[in-house]
């Protein structure tokens, strides 16, 4: 399981699960995110799997622009505003060594991005283990040693979905509170869910409200045909299409 993680608002952003453990699990997730970044500067914090830096490498680039480039394949750029960094964490004899490295980016622009992200430290991937901690916690197939195993991925995504949903929307994240002073000198703490945080919603949601909750039915694509639309596929357009 791949999972990603905002470190400003500790959303989880989406996973991927996958019977091995190599470059096709990481680009699903890579694809995951690229679909939801917005076109601004963006840190990357990976582990020390060699296909994580690949596959988000693979996905925030872009062809050359047709009138830029020779006759034949595009050559890709890779986006400027990406920065990528790794962290690989090696045991040898019982001792326990990182290395912090740069992959992608300029020194300046992480330490602007981390100061901006998680206001001070380093380079590391602390927010997502405490993440992937969680889910442990709170996914009886993912406990070491467990008798509760998910026999198909599918069971496994389902169960990941649920969790991230229900830590996104109905659980309150302490790092995330904000405090608020009263007129009489008291204090009291603002607690916040990741998607409030987010601005996604504006209160705690109960497993209730997030089960029943109703996702709207995507639009509605007109079939391709030779010739001119007919009146009818026309009016069909205007009310149900894109």
């Amino acid at each position: 399981m791949a999972l990603a993680i905002m470190v400003s608002t500790r959303l989880w952003l989406g996973g991927a699960v996958s019977v091995h453990r190599d470059l096709d699990l990481i680009q699903a997730l890579a694809n995951q995110i690229k679909a939801v970044a917005l076109c601004r500067p963006l840190l990357l914090a990976v582990d020390g799997l060699a296909s994580s830096v690949t596959a988000f490498r693979n996905s925030f680039r872009t062809p050359v622009p047709r009138w830029q480039r020779e006759k034949g394949r595009p050559k890709l750029f890779s986006w400027p505003q990406i920065a990528i960094v790794q962290v690989v964490k090696k045991r040898t004899e019982g001792q326990l060594t990182i290395t912090r490295r740069i992959v992608q980016g300029g020194q300046e622009m992480v330490a602007s991005l981390i100061h901006q992200t998680q206001g001070q430290g380093m380079i590391n991937t602390a927010f997502i283990e405490r993440l992937n901690a969680t889910f442990r916690q709170r996914l009886a197939c993912l406990a070491r040693r467990s008798r509760n195993l998910a026999r198909q991925p599918e069971t496994l995504q389902a169960g990941m979905f649920i969790v991230g949903c229900l830590y996104n929307f109905c659980t309150y994240h302490d790092s995330l509170r904000v405090a608020f002073y009263l007129a009489k000198g008291g204090q009291r703490w603002l607690q916040r869910t990741p998607a409030i945080a987010a601005g996604l919603t504006d209160h705690l949601w109960t497993m209730e409200e997030l089960f029943n909750f109703k996702f709207p039915p995507p639009r509605w694509t007109p079939p391709k045909r030779r010739g001119r639309p007919s009146q009818q596929t026309l009016q069909l357009i205007e009310q149900w299409g894109q």
